[in-house]
Parts: C-alpha cells; structure tokens; sequence
C-alpha cells in the first residue's frame, strides 16, 4: 500500500533523482558520451576563468610594483596592443631628456627620470656584455639618472646606487640586476669588480634585489637581466640615441593633478595645436590594468562563446539519449500512469534525469577545471573565481532542463493504453 500510495503521488524528488542516477548506471559509456560537450563546456569556463583570473593579478602585481604614484610618458602608446605601431605613432618626435628635466620641476611631482635603452648600437646590433670568456647579447642595458633609486621601483640589495657626481663626469659605472650577478658573478660579490659592456669596461657599484615578474620571464624578457649605467654614459655608447621613455611619480594625494600638469607641460614643449590629440602617451599603473581588464573582457567573451559550444553539443546530445530513452521505457511509463501518475509526474522525473546527467558532466568539467586550475599556479597566481563554478553547474543543469523537456513532455502525453501494447 505505501508503494502504490508514492507511485500515485509520483514520488518525491530524492526518489525521482535516485530513480535517475539508476538508471545512468545501468547505461554507464552511453551516458558518459553524451555528457562530454557539458564537461567540456564546463571545463572551459573554470579552466579560462582561472587563467583570467592569474594573469590579471600578475599583471595587477607587476605593473604596480612600479608604485601606485607612477607616471609612464613614451612616444608610442603605452598598454597592451595587438599590433606594432601605427604610421602615425611613428611619426611623433621623440621625448627628450629635457622634458624630463621640465616635468621634474613640475610642483605635484616627485620624481621624474628619463630612460635610454642602450641594448642595440646605433648599427641596430645587440650590444655585447662579456666577463671572463663568458658574453651575453639578452641583457637589458638602461641610461638613467641617480633619482631613479628615489623611483622606489628598485631595491639594492648590495653595494648602491651610482650618484650625480657620476653620471655628470661620465664615470663608468654600473648597477646590474639579480639574473646578472648570477650569471657573471656566481661565486662571489660583483661590487668592486668590473663586467664589459660595448668593449667598454664597468665597475661594478651596486646588485638590485630580485623582483617578481608575470610569467617568470627568460633572457631579455626578464625584468633582473639589466644594467643600470648613468645617463651620460649611456649617450657615449650610443650617440644617435634618441628614443626616450620618461618615468615620473606624483606625490602623495596628487597623481590626477601631475597627470594633468605633465600633460599641458608636454603640450607646450611639442607645441600640440590646441584643437589635436596628443601626440605622446601618458599612463598611470590603474588605467594600465584597466586597459588590460578591458581586453581580457573581450577573451571572456570568447570564453563564454566556446564553452556555449560545448553546452548545446552536450545539450542536443541529451535530449537525442533522452528521446531513446523514452521509447525504451514506454512500458514502464506506461504502468506508471496506469497506476495513478500524472503527466507532470512523469513530466518531473524525465526532466530531473535530464538535469541529472548535464549535472554530472558539469561537476566533471568543474573537477577537471580545478585541476587546470592547480596547474596554472605553478606558472601564475590563479585562483578561480567564485563566480565561475557557480555559473557552470547552474548552466549544466539548466541546459538538461531545457533539452530534456521535449522528450520529458513527449513522456508526460504517452496514452496510457497504447504505452503498454508495445513491444
């Protein structure tokens, strides 16, 4: 009596959903290849959101480890581009050691250096940097001025940093990052000694603390593979240079109004006409990020088109398995209604089977996403977002809901009668 009392009643949803993951036992590799497109759709959003996720903070972190007060000025546009320079970005005079001699007298700002990037001689060859028999054309060679230290971007480590003295009588002098002294100078101190940059020998004045970097970083594309040398120098070992990069900082409280200042002081300097853009770059460490969140909204938009993808194969899939199914069991469906259930009994228990099997390839795509996840980090600081596994399992099971209602509603209006002839 209890038992034909819960068929009539069709059941409670616990009974529905045992009922369905039954079922899904008893055709395990047919259920397990119809769930692939979910755990693949699922899979893709976890495994993206967390990739998103690590290289925004890497990104975050890097960019203001210059300081959240910093001002970057160059001729070219600063931020993430996809492309080299447009015809008219190339055409812009280049910034100047004067301008950053003028934006340093400016009354909101603190620091203002300009840098010279040494790397190539002016025949476009790398120029070479050699200690004992051992030469290297990746490190990163800079000119720049004493004030740079007071930057707060660099941490010396050992020694210091060169001084005005130096840089205003030429002395040949260096400051060299952590991947240098590792490289040239592994079994010792590097202050004191010497290191060939360009022919030209160097003495050694101070080692800079290692810094932290997106993505580790190799050769030239590591931020501790650099030298240091002071500007003046700088300009003897590559005369025609002329392609300056200008790093300021505001003072505290001031960053929007520096910005604004530096920006009509340039002007003028460049003569702009009034009614014209500018014609050089100014950015600060937010709107860098917020450039870079910009782009990675549109990766997100592709994420969520991808993994749609992989949910409507996942989905087609479950109401084909479904509509199998329903002819399979048109005997059962129709004892059940012979003895009392409803149309939206079976329409339930069709549809919870449906949202059951989505729900299982959407927790397999979220285990599998968690474990990219764990992958990534050994690369970047990934985490994965709240949102993300919420948004995938909720998706899953609203995907088997919506392709499993035809197939649950063909169930629900089978006549009774005709249901138990068949054969």
């Amino acid at each position: 009596m209890v038992r034909i009392k819960f068929l009539r009643s069709g059941g409670s949803f616990y009974e529905n959903l045992w009922m369905a993951i039954a079922t899904l036992r008893a055709h395990k590799l047919r259920s397990s290849l119809t769930i692939i497109g979910v755990v693949i759709g699922v899979w893709t959003v976890i495994g993206i959101s967390s990739l998103i996720s690590g290289i925004d903070l890497a990104v975050k972190r890097e960019v203001e480890s210059f300081g959240i007060r910093s001002i970057f000025i160059y001729k070219f546009d600063i931020g993430f581009r996809t492309s080299e320079p447009t015809r008219e970005e190339r055409m812009r005079p280049n910034l100047t050691y004067e301008d950053a001699l003028a934006i340093a007298q400016l009354p909101s700002v603190e620091v203002s250096v300009p840098f010279l990037n040494i790397t190539n001689n002016r025949w476009g060859q790398k120029i070479l940097v050699t200690r004992a028999g051992k030469t290297s054309a990746a490190v990163r060679l800079e000119g720049t001025l004493p004030d740079y230290e007071r930057a707060g971007v660099e941490t010396i480590s050992e020694g210091r940093f060169f001084v005005q003295y130096e840089n205003d009588s030429s002395q040949p002098v260096c400051v060299i990052g952590s991947s240098v002294a590792d490289n040239f100078f592994p079994y010792g101190s590097p202050i004191g000694e010497t290191i060939e940059i360009g022919g030209r020998e160097f003495r050694v004045v101070g080692v800079l603390a290692k810094r932290e970097q997106f993505g580790g970083g190799e050769g030239s594309d590591d931020v501790n593979n650099v030298i240091y040398v002071p500007y003046n120098v700088a300009r003897k070992l590559k005369p025609n240079a002329d392609d300056v990069f200008i790093l300021a900082v505001a003072r505290a409280g001031y960053l929007d109004q520096a910005k604004d200042e530096i920006t009509d002081l340039l002007r003028r300097r460049r003569q702009v006409p009034f009614d014209q853009p500018n014609n050089f770059s100014i950015e600060t460490a937010e709107s860098i990020v917020q450039q870079f969140r910009s782009l990675m909204a549109g990766v997100a938009i592709a994420m969520v088109a991808i993994s749609s993808v992989g949910l409507m194969v996942g989905g087609i899939g479950v109401m084909n398995i479904m509509l199998v199914s329903v002819t399979e069991r048109t005997r059962e469906i129709g004892t059940r209604k012979a003895i009392g259930a409803r149309r939206r009994d079976i329409l339930w228990q069709f549809l919870i089977e449906a949202a059951t099997l989505t729900g299982m390839g959407g927790l397999i795509g979220l285990l599998l996403g968690w474990a990219t996840s764990f992958v990534i980090r050994l690369f970047l600081p990934s985490y994965v977002p709240l949102w993300a596994p919420i948004v995938g399992v909720i998706a899953s099971v609203g995907i088997g809901i919506i392709f499993g209602l035809w197939p649950a509603w063909k169930a629900a209006r089978l006549d009774p009668v005709e249901a138990l002839r068949y054969e």
